[in-house]
């Protein structure tokens, strides 16, 4: 019931009921409180109780939580102390092991820096004299030979500086403080030369501090410089290229390295200030001045300058602008390059093994050097402690590991290179061999310039020579067989390139140095041999009889006072003339035994020098033996000149050069080949060369080189100058047509360049030697129907009458001055014209029916003006028109008295029946290889004076090639030996003539004659002047105390080898003498001109005593015209000989004209009984003729009659191409016909040699 319901009913029920409700909640409430409040008051307790222990509890967790801080504090810190420590230990431990490498590593440096330390300090002070010798050396020596640079580095310096106890290092080697081994071998592997001298070179280039100018015959500098300098970027030009100063400038800008190769004598001043070195502006800027432009320079900048030229003569200037280095290559240099050739063929293996081991050595001597420098940079630049530094001891552990492991390479490479070294050493003979041959082959080059050769062209010839040689097993047998094949090739190859007259000289140039190098032939043999007795003083024993040559009697006391083997040589010849004149008078004495047995006690050499005294005329046959006996007769037989053979060694890439003489023509000669070859005429160019030609040439080999063609450029040394543009073209050829070839002939000139000589392959062209071979060389270029061409009968017989004539002409040539007083260069196509002469005249002769030959005409065009037309000697031409009328004429058909050219015992030469050409060609087989020289007409002592003349030429060359340096026999240096004979010329100079005070004596009227006098005077005291100034000056520059300029030294090589100097020979007369000679004449002529000042003119005139002769003739003509009143233009001299021998004879004065003595007749002797010309004796090659008188006469006076009209000249040279060297002409009686003479080629000498 709800509450309203019961309100509704009662109000306190209402009331009740409330409170029932209420009491009904309560206890329903209390029911359900009362256990929670029970459980709440326990809970209270319980917790009341907790909060009691958690109270205590947290008080304990807290006293804990404080203990376990402490102990965890206490624990960190234990934990950071042992974490210290263990830090600490393990840094310990490392240092340790640090330390120990350090001591291990650095202890073998230890000992080794502590000596260096030592070795430092000794050196701080030893540096003075080290630098001076170094600097010396880099500044001053780079021209010098290898020898004397040694002289005067290790004796002259080094020992003036110990005696001045300089501190110096002992022993001194310039290359411990200019280089190092790492350098050395880095250089020898980019190609340099390992020999000392290229070493010393290397140092100079890269050292000096002016740029280098390398003197570089062999191009060994050219090749190093380019390979060393390749990574950097080398430009490379000449001065002759357009755009040189355009690269050059670049080169400067950027610090690249520029090479100029082919330098010649002259260097284009536009470089000086490069050259100098002449930098301007400050640090942030430096520039040169290069031509007018400012060319900003890079510091890394090098400049290299190259030249071929074997000796080139530079001035002072270039010596001072730039570091002139000499790389000629050295005989021990070349001997070891020409062994890696041999050794890279023989044994390849061996070679290659050599050569990577030098590579190798190269890189780990460099490697060892860098590691070694980057572990001192360490320690250097080190910081804080070094046990810490980890790099430190990675590189010395590093360094140490790889240094024993170089070093043990480094160990084994050079046992290995020991071993090498001994297997290769036994080919060293054959390299030896092939050096030498080298140089005299380079040598050859002072005789004739054209004589170049490179060692590249050289080397081809030794490598082929390897392959050609016999192969074997023994290896002394295989050294024979290369050094046979190899000495017989290079023979061969000179042969080729030189000319005959050079051939023997070549072979005895070989032999000599084969035989000195033996130890076989002294130095000092070998000058006697050359030069004879060179001393001013004639010795104090007179020659014992009339027959001993004046000369050979010197050379004999010289003999016997220096060489022990001739001791006794003098007493000999005196006690025993009978056995030397016999020996002396034979035609042969040379193939004869000496007489006493000195064919027994005296060696191959000894004897040539043994016959020098007694017969100049027989050395040139003798030397001949001595070779053939020596090395073999294959060296006297020079190879027959093939244009196969040139053609077969001859290559696209380098030009086939012909040197000429006259009368050789290999143009014709070249076509035959091309034919023979079937090359095809249309592929084969000629060009001759001459102004303008330039351009057309360079076409013409544009084409040639790109189509195969051959291309002969004839004369280039009509134009020199382009050659070189030639030169630069042949360099740019890359990949020319294998057919290509250039061919050039050209005269012998110095001014060809020398490079082109090095590449090409020389070739000389002369006519045939010989009547016999000249004679069959004409026929073999006529053909058959040339000769069938003029059906005149006379025609072949004539044609063989040109060819013995053509044959003669040339063949007089080798007689020297006796043949010809000019060299003529007669040819083929002088006999090829005057042949089309002759089948003109006798073609028309036959058309108008005439039986008679035009020999007039014939005689005049032939000998007249083709073959006179050469000759610019009017004793020449009368020699030619002598020919003319022996040779042309109806006697040469004579049937009742046959006609010969000539005939003797032996042979015949005479114009075969007439026949068809075989009939011609078969007759001039049957004719001797050899002939006399009474073929000719002249006399059998012709061929004396030629040997003579080729003695005395191939003595002139050997002086060329002999070493200039050293000392001479009797133990005086050269110096010395210079001065000793300059201060004897000084001594025997008299004062110069005061002529001031000989005109006041002469007065005023003076004949003419009287001025001839003082000319004469003028010019000798110019000459004593001269002398004198050059020998005081050469005497200081001697002692040093003046520079050496190249005229005293010529002055000085001249005295050394007992000629005349240059200087002194331009302000004589005309001689051939030697110094020795010359200076007794020079005193006759001193003693004729104070005769002449102090007491009258000479009563006999000793002509050759005067400077110029002529002009006392003509003063002569001058003085009688005067006195008889006659026209000068229309009078003239003739003269007569007199009985009187000698001067002193002459007592009697002459009215008019003069008395002459000291002339000397050549090509006929002089019948003093009869007075008339008579043949030469034999062996008698000039006669003193007696006393000659010279009288002027009106010429319309003059009537002679049997006198041959005779040429006077100065010596025994006669006249020269341009007149001079003739006096007068002389008029001499004679019994016999005047052309006998005239082709004796007589004449009269104011000199002897």
């Amino acid at each position: 019931m709800t509450n309203e319901q019961m309100r509704a009913i009662s109000r306190a029920g209402a009331g009740l009921l409330k409170f029932v409700e209420a009491v009904m909640g309560y206890c329903a409430v209390a029911r359900e409180i009362k256990p929670k409040r029970e459980k709440v008051a326990k809970l209270e307790r319980n917790y009341f109780q907790a909060k009691r222990d958690l109270d205590k509890v947290t008080k304990e967790v807290n006293a804990l939580e404080a203990e376990l801080q402490e102990l965890n504090k206490k624990y960190e810190e234990a934990m950071a102390e042992k974490q210290a420590l263990v830090e600490e230990a393990t840094i310990m431990e490392r240092r340790l092991i640090a330390a120990d490498k350090l001591i291990s590593g650095l202890g073998s440096e230890k000992v080794r820096w502590n000596i260096d330390l030592e070795e430092l300090k000794k050196k701080r002070i030893r540096l003075l004299g080290d630098c001076l010798i170094s600097s010396a050396f880099l500044s001053y020596v780079g021209a010098f030979s290898w020898e004397f640079r040694n002289d005067l580095v290790y004796k002259d310096w080094v020992n003036d500086l110990q005696e001045r106890e300089v501190p110096l290092s002992n022993p001194f080697k310039l290359e411990d403080l200019l280089t190092n081994d790492v350098e050395i071998s880095k250089w020898t592997s980019e190609g340099l030369p390992p020999d000392e001298l290229s070493i010393q070179n290397g140092i100079l280039t890269t050292r000096a501090s002016r740029f280098p100018m390398c003197i570089d015959p062999q191009q060994q500098a050219l090749n190093w410089i380019k390979k060393k300098e390749e990574p950097n970027n080398l430009k490379v030009c000449t001065f002759n290229d357009p755009d040189f100063l355009k690269q050059l400038e670049l080169a400067i800008k950027y610090g690249f390295p520029f090479l100029f190769q082919d330098v010649d004598e002259y260097i284009d001043p536009v470089i000086d200030n490069v050259l100098e070195k002449n930098i301007k502006g400050g640090q942030g800027r430096e520039f040169v001045m290069l031509g007018d432009k400012e060319v900003d320079y890079d510091p890394n900048f090098r400049l290299y300058l190259n030249t071929k030229l074997a000796n080139p003569k530079y001035g002072p200037n270039i010596f001072g602008k730039s570091m002139v280095i000499n790389y000629t290559v050295t005989l021990k240099g070349l001997e070891d390059q020409l062994l890696s050739v041999i050794v890279k063929f023989e044994r390849k293996e061996l070679e290659e093994q050599r050569e990577r081991l030098i590579q190798e050595t190269s890189v780990n001597k460099k490697l060892l050097k860098d590691l070694e420098d980057s572990l001192l940079r360490e320690l250097a630049q080190s910081q804080g402690n070094m046990l810490d530094n980890v790099e430190l001891v990675e590189t010395l552990e590093e360094t140490k590991t790889k240094a024993t492991e170089v070093s043990e390479k480094l160990k084994l490479g050079a046992k290995t290179a020991t071993d090498i070294e001994k297997l290769r050493d036994g080919y060293r003979p054959a390299a030896k061999r092939g050096a030498i041959l080298f140089f005299v082959l380079a040598e050859m080059s002072s005789v004739n310039t054209m004589y170049q050769y490179s060692l590249a062209s050289y080397l081809e010839v030794f490598e082929f020579s390897l392959k050609k040689s016999m192969p074997d097993s023994i290896l002394q047998k295989r050294l024979r067989n290369i050094m046979d094949t190899l000495t017989h090739n290079i023979y061969n190859y000179g042969c080729t390139g030189i000319f005959e007259r050079h051939k023997l000289l070549f072979s005895f140039q070989i032999n000599i140095k084969l035989e000195q190098d033996k130890k076989a032939v002294s130095q000092e043999e070998l000058d006697f041999f050359i030069k004879g007795k060179v001393a001013l003083e004639k010795s104090k024993r007179k020659k014992p009889f009339a027959w001993f040559p004046d000369e050979g009697w010197e050379d004999c006391n010289r003999l016997a006072t220096d060489y022990s083997s001739f001791s006794s040589l003098l007493d000999d010849i005196e006690r025993n003339e009978k056995a030397w004149k016999k020996w002396f008078d034979h035609d042969t004495p040379e193939s004869q035994p000496f007489p006493l047995g000195y064919d027994e006690r005296l060696s191959e050499f000894q004897r040539l020098m043994l016959l020098r005294c007694f017969r100049v005329d027989r050395i040139y046959r003798a030397v001949t033996e001595y070779v053939t006996k020596t090395i073999g007769e294959k060296y006297v037989t020079p190879p027959i000149i093939s244009f196969e053979n040139v053609f077969e060694q001859s290559s696209p890439m380098s030009p086939i050069v012909f040197i000429l003489s006259p009368g050789s023509d290999p143009a014709s000669d070249l076509m035959k080949l091309a034919d023979r070859i079937e090359f095809g005429s249309n592929k084969l160019k000629f060009l001759s060369m001459g102004q303008g030609q330039e351009r057309v040439a360079l076409q013409l080999l544009e084409t040639a080189i790109s189509r195969g063609q051959w291309l002969m450029l004839q004369n280039c040394h009509l134009l020199v100058r382009w050659l070189r543009e030639l030169d630069k073209q042949l360099e740019k050829m890359t990949k020319p047509h294998p057919d290509f070839r250039l061919w050039l002939t050209t005269e012998p000139t110095a001014a060809f360049p020398i490079s082109i000589l090095q590449r090409s392959l020389k070739v000389v062209t002369e006519p045939p030697n010989g009547l016999k071979l000249n004679m069959r060389s004409t026929y073999f270029k006529i053909s058959s129907s040339a000769l069938s061409e003029c059906e005149h009968t006379a025609f072949p017989a004539l044609v063989f009458t040109l060819a013995f004539f053509h044959a003669v002409v040339q063949e007089r040539r080798k007689y020297g001055k006796v043949g010809w007083n000019v060299s003529y260069d007669f040819n083929e196509s002088d006999f090829r014209v005057c042949m089309q002469i002759l089948n003109t005249y006798l073609t028309k002769a036959v058309e108008q029916g005439e039986t008679k030959i035009p020999w007039n005409s014939l005689k005049y065009l032939i000998g007249e003006v083709m073959y006179g037309g050469r000759a610019i000697d009017n004793f020449d031409r009368r020699i030619l028109n002598t020919y003319m009328d022996e040779y042309m004429g109806d006697f040469i058909f004579d049937t009742f008295q046959p006609f010969h050219f000539y005939c003797d015992d032996t042979v015949d030469y005479y114009i075969p029946e007439d026949g068809p050409r075989d009939v011609y060609v078969d007759y001039i087989e049957e004719l001797p290889l050899a002939n006399t020289p009474e073929v000719f007409g002249l006399n059998p002592n012709a061929e004396i004076g030629y040997y003579t003349q080729a003695a005395r030429d191939m003595w002139s060359h050997l002086v060329e090639l002999q070493p200039q340096t050293g000392e001479s026999s009797s133990g005086i240096s050269r110096d010395e030996f210079i001065a000793q004979i300059a201060q004897d010329v000084l001594n025997k100079l008299p004062a110069e003539y005061e002529l001031d005070k000989i005109r006041k004596n002469l007065g005023v009227d003076i004949t003419p004659t009287t001025v001839v006098l003082l000319q004469e005077l003028e010019r000798i005291n110019l000459l004593i002047g001269r002398m004198r100034r050059s020998l005081l000056t050469l005497q200081r520059a001697l002692a040093g105390e003046v520079g050496m300029s190249s005229e005293l030294d010529d002055v000085a090589r001249s005295l050394f080898n007992g000629q005349i100097p240059a200087i002194w020979r331009r302000l004589a007369p005309d001689t051939l003498k030697s110094l020795g000679n010359w200076m007794i004449h020079f005193e006759g002529r001193l003693k004729q001109y104070n005769t002449w000042v102090n007491e009258a003119e000479p009563s006999v005139i000793w002509l050759s005593g005067l400077h110029i002769p002529e002009s006392y003739l003509t003063a002569l003509v001058q003085a009688t015209c005067r006195k008889n009143g006659w026209p000068l233009d229309k009078s003239t001299l003739y003269t007569s000989m007199t009985q009187y021998v000698h001067a002193e004879d002459v007592t009697e004065r002459t009215t008019s004209g003069c008395f002459v003595h000291g002339l000397y007749l050549e090509g006929a002797g002089w019948d003093r009984e009869n007075m008339h010309l008579v043949p030469q004796r034999p062996k008698q090659l000039i006669q003193e003729i007696p006393v000659m008188k010279i009288i002027p006469i009106e010429a319309h006076r003059l009537k002679l009659q049997n006198t041959f009209r005779t040429p006077v000249y100065m010596t025994s040279q006669r006249r020269n191409a341009m007149g001079v060297g003739l006096v007068f002409e002389a008029d001499l009686a004679t019994h016999e016909h005047a052309s006998h003479w005239t082709l004796q080629g007589v004449c009269l000498i104011l000199n002897t040699d």
